[in-house]
């Protein structure tokens, strides 16, 4: 009998395919395999005698022999209560034996093909069922090789012989002895026309006389010769017994004791020699036909190895693209960027190579097994070539102000103090003081390598708690695998380099991961919606189809383990960075507000006590001095916004406003798309609350500050995770086949009777997926690397700060170019890598877009003491050129202009950089002291005692609260009401105490 596979294949009783017609009648079986044969090895006993007789009379056209295909009663698909397991009549209890061909076989009949032989002396008995069939192979048996030869193919009418030799050569390979077909083991039957299973039925020859089953006999007992039909005429079995009697007497001498020991064994051979001409027409045909079907095989199977064969010669062709030497259509030039950036000078190849990738990735998310390593390495290679192009093209680490937080971590690690009197960003020192612990232990004195890869390792470190994060969101695959995607392309900030900013990011990424898998929470309305108004509205929000996953089966010990690491999260965040913690407070509340999270009030108190008393007591030689630049622009949003787009797109290059602008592009389109993504998900029912708070939460900073005027780009680098998610609904709106309620992939607005098909909206879906695709990896190499031209750091300006490194003893002052001065113009300078305490950038040396006028710069210098140097370098004139307008050449014009200048003179120079001071100074003057680094000022109020004696009260009565609760709602409530007692009191002095510092501290340091 034949079935189905997985594959939809036909396969036998031994789960081979094969060509064979499909049964309709037998449903398929993943588990179905018919009945195991139980193979035995062994040789016939010492003197056995194989039973004589003689074949049946070939059937002639008048005469047919009746086939099993003309046997309906013992048809499986005439017996449908019976399983498979149940009809040894209509299941063969062995693989069929092979019956070897003759040279010239006769043709096949189509009407035969693939019907089960009844009866037999091998068959299962259907009265034992479970008993495993046995087949007798001899030793030199293989096992496992599929038939060599049709087992079907018939002898030409009248050849008695080659009939004989067959079935012979049947009886030699399965071991036994020939049998002898008595005269009514072949019936005639009615004339008609034959069948392809026919022709591939092995006919079995029962060794007691009987007749074949008439129609409607029903299933026999394996062992039982069916019986004869009416009429069928007996043919006597002496008539073609010389045929036989040759290959009867061979097997006879091979198998009983050796009468003739020299002629036994060459008759053995010939018989064998008969069979193997028989097979080797079949054996021949598949060897030439192997190649054909290798390759047949390898193409239908082109679905799974092709993807990842794709992904890795996208990448590789990506990196030979960027890193040969400059040739036609591979290697970069770095003289070859523009206003543009990167992209100018990126060859070709390097483009084909990522569209290589990103259909690596499409083809593999269309599927429909979810190829989760492979759509994540996919992903990987797509993070390298984006966000690796940098790396792979500069010769320093790009970014120059990677350069002064390496300065910070070395400070650390040689002083093992920090400074806030040095640079503000000395008060929030967990990032420097971690990787200087790191190197310290490593003994790494060279963060070169650190810096030239760390972009490309956030992003990579990025991708794993927002992989867990889309874990917990009710949504398909391919929409979780596009929001990986859309994450990776559309990062394009420019924030991940060595800072505070990128580390806590992938902390805060980490902190909201923890709070859906671990203490997320959904729970079905149960209050009836409102009638009218608002109330209305929110109700009917809130009855939807919640789009997060509740957390269920979490033990206790668990859920504490993870309520420490939230804490741990956020302590380092607090003292890392500052906007991090307040993303991460705003989120939790959030969670509170929306009733997305098992947690309880008292977490978001003592977390907001964390970074008020951070702040308050932690950084007060920061803020004591300059209350007015903390709180001077809170509420103020518009100013907030105009510091962050339009001070950035006015009066610079028009080549470089097309990088602006496409920034501002990438985040109105990934904006639509998550409201387009949110309305189709609504028109299904489902309300996504937690992507929406991730995405509406960072908005809510542009009210405290402008932040340096980056505000903006801090928001969209935390909105993002939500703005993706939200963004791969747009395309993939659907629920996952197991969910409870499954909508159809397009819902009408209005009700009408028009309906789209699902399949064509499916496929439009991906196409248009993948075009968007393309299109953001376009941009993203745009936006990111726009501003190559200045963010990329040369050798030559690394060698000239050098030169002040080595001689900025005992201290030493570098005066950078500005087109205007203020405190927030930082120097596009690789500025600060070593002797932060000694070597001074804040001095500005104002210069005008005509390079001739050198007075501001020269008057600035000439205030400086001694070994004091201006710096004039590619990256400064580029800023200058691109975000300014100064036209093409200042920079030669510029330097021309100083050379000529007798008041100064060069020390350093390169094609990169070079290095002015003051030629001539009084004698006797001294090179200064650099500016002494004290601990932290702690200037302090009557009431702090009591202030930090209060908040370690909060901390520990809210935090035993937290515990205690994570038991259950209505564990221990007269404990947790006697915390709260404790710790409302508490939290009401300790930040009591910390708005009088404020207070009091500002006013006395005015």
């Amino acid at each position: 009998m034949t079935q189905r596979d997985g594959d939809g294949k036909a396969t036998g009783i031994t789960g081979s395919s094969n060509d064979r017609k499909e049964e309709p009648e037998v449903p398929f079986d993943p588990d179905a395999t018919g009945v195991i044969p139980k193979l035995t090895f062994d040789s016939p006993p010492d003197g056995a005698t194989p039973a004589k007789g003689t074949p049946a009379k070939p059937a002639t056209p008048e005469e047919p022999t009746a086939t099993p295909a003309e046997q309906p009663a013992a048809t499986p698909a005439k017996q449908p209560a019976a399983t498979p397991a149940k009809q040894p009549a209509a299941t063969p209890a062995k693989p069929p034996a092979v019956t070897p061909a003759t040279p010239r076989p006769a043709a096949k009949s189509p009407a035969s093909a693939g019907k089960p032989v009844l009866g037999g002396d091998d068959e299962v008995d259907s009265a034992d069922s479970e008993t495993t069939a046995e087949i007798r192979l001899p030793l030199p048996a293989h096992i496992g090789r599929p038939p060599t030869a049709d087992p079907t193919t018939r002898t030409p009418e009248g050849s008695a012989a080659a009939a004989t030799a067959a079935e012979t050569t049947a009886d030699v390979r399965t071991g036994s002895a020939p049998r002898v077909t008595s005269p009514s083991s072949t019936a005639p039957s009615t004339p008609g026309p034959r069948t392809q299973q026919d022709d591939d039925t092995v006919p079995t020859e029962p060794e007691t006389p009987a007749a074949t089953a008439r129609p409607g006999s029903g299933p026999q007992k394996a062992g039982t010769p069916p019986p004869a039909s009416a009429g069928s005429p007996q043919q006597p079995a002496e008539k073609p017994q010389e045929a036989r009697s040759e290959p009867q007497h061979a097997l006879s001498g091979a198998t009983q004791a050796p009468s003739g020991p020299q002629e036994a064994p060459s008759e053995l051979r010939e018989v064998r020699s008969e069979a193997s001409d028989a097979l080797g027409e079949p054996q021949r045909a598949r060897r030439e036909g192997g190649l054909r079907g290798w390759v047949g095989r390898l193409v239908g199977s082109a679905p799974t190895w092709l993807p990842a064969l794709l992904a890795v010669e996208g990448l590789v062709m990506y990196v030979l693209a960027l890193k040969a030497p400059v040739g036609p259509m591979r290697g970069v030039n770095p003289a070859d960027i523009d206003g543009l950036g990167l992209i100018s000078a990126l060859p070709v190849t390097a483009f084909a190579a990522l569209l290589i990738m990103l259909v690596s990735f499409f083809v593999t998310v269309t599927q429909r097994t979810d190829r989760k390593f492979l759509l994540l390495f996919q992903i990987a290679a797509i993070t390298f070539a984006l966000h690796g192009a940098g790396a792979l093209v500069a010769q320093e680490p790009r970014f120059p102000t990677a350069y002064i937080h390496a300065g910070f971590v070395e400070f650390i690690a040689r002083t093992g103090e920090t400074a806030i009197n040095i640079d503000a960003r000395m008060g929030w020192p967990g990032f420097f003081a971690l990787f200087a612990f790191v190197t310290k232990a490593a003994g790494i004195t060279d963060l070169t390598p650190i810096l030239q890869w760390t972009p490309l390792l956030s992003n990579l470190l990025y991708l794993l708690p927002f992989v867990l994060i889309l874990r917990q969101v009710v949504a398909t695959t391919r929409a979780r695998w596009f929001a990986a995607l859309l994450f990776v392309l559309v990062q394009w900030i420019g924030q991940d380099y060595f800072s505070p900013q990128g580390f806590t990011f992938a902390l805060y990424l980490a902190f909201v991961a923890i709070l859906l898998r671990w203490f997320g929470r959904v729970e079905p309305r149960t209050k009836p919606i409102p009638p009218k108004g608002l109330r209305k509205l929110i109700g009917r929000l809130d009855a939807m189809i919640p789009g997060e996953l509740a957390n269920t089966g979490t033990f206790r010990a668990d859920k504490l383990l993870m309520l420490l690491m939230l804490v741990a999260l956020f302590l380092a965040s607090v003292a890392s960075h500052q906007i991090t913690p307040f993303m991460m407070l705003g989120v939790v509340t959030a969670f509170l507000l929306f009733k997305r999270t098992s947690l309880t009030w008292a977490l978001p108190f003592v977390l907001g006590m964390v970074v008020l008393a951070w702040i308050s007591y932690m950084t007060v030689g920061f803020w004591a001095g300059q209350i007015d630049t903390i709180f001077g622009g809170f509420g103020d949003i518009l100013a907030n916004l105009r510091s962050n787009t339009g001070d950035r797109i006015e009066g610079t290059d028009p080549a470089h406003a097309m990088v602006l602008q496409a920034r501002l592009g990438i985040l109105v389109v990934i904006l639509s798309l998550a409201a387009a993504g949110l309305l189709r998900r609504l028109r299904r029912g489902v309300f996504d609350r937690s992507a929406l708070i991730l995405l509406c939460v960072p908005v809510l900073a542009l009210a405290l500050q402008s932040y340096g005027g980056e505000i903006g780009l801090r928001i969209y680098m935390f909105a993002l995770p939500g703005a993706c998610l939200l963004a791969a609904y747009a395309f993939f709106p659907n629920l996952p086949s197991d969910s409870a309620d499954v909508r159809e992939e397009t819902v009408p607005i209005r009700k009408r009777n028009i309906r789209f098909n699902p399949e064509l909206t499916k496929r439009i879906s991906f196409v248009l997926a993948a075009c968007f695709a393309v299109l953001f990896a376009m941009a993203f190499l745009l936006a990111r690397y726009g501003n190559e031209q200045f963010e990329r750091v040369t050798s030559g300006e690394v060698a000239a700060l050098h030169y002040v490194y080595d001689h900025d003893k005992p201290s030493a002052r570098v005066l950078y170019l500005v087109p205007r001065e203020g405190p927030e113009v930082t120097p596009t300078l690789p500025w600060g890598e070593r002797d932060v305490e000694l070597v001074s950038f804040n001095v500005q040396a104002l210069v005008h877009k005509d390079p001739t006028q050198i007075d501001d710069a020269v008057k600035a210098l000439r205030g400086q003491p001694r070994n004091s140097y201006l710096m004039v370098s590619t990256g400064q004139v580029s800023y200058l050129q691109l975000n300014e307008g100064f036209p093409r050449g200042w920079g030669e014009k510029f330097r021309a202009a100083l050379d000529a200048s007798p008041d100064l003179q060069k020390v350093f120079s390169n094609k990169d950089a070079a290095l002015y001071t003051w030629k001539t100074f009084v004698r006797g003057t001294e090179i200064p002291d650099p500016i002494p680094y004290e601990g932290r000022g702690d200037p302090t109020t009557p009431w702090t005692p009591v202030g930090v004696g209060a908040l370690i009260l909060t901390w520990v009565s809210l935090g035993a609260y937290e515990i205690i609760r994570l038991n259950g709602p209505d564990r221990a409530p007269k404990a947790r009401r006697r915390l709260l007692y404790l710790a409302v009191p508490s939290f009401v002095v300790a930040f009591a105490v910390i708005v009088e510092r404020f207070v009091y501290i500002a006013q006395n340091n005015l």
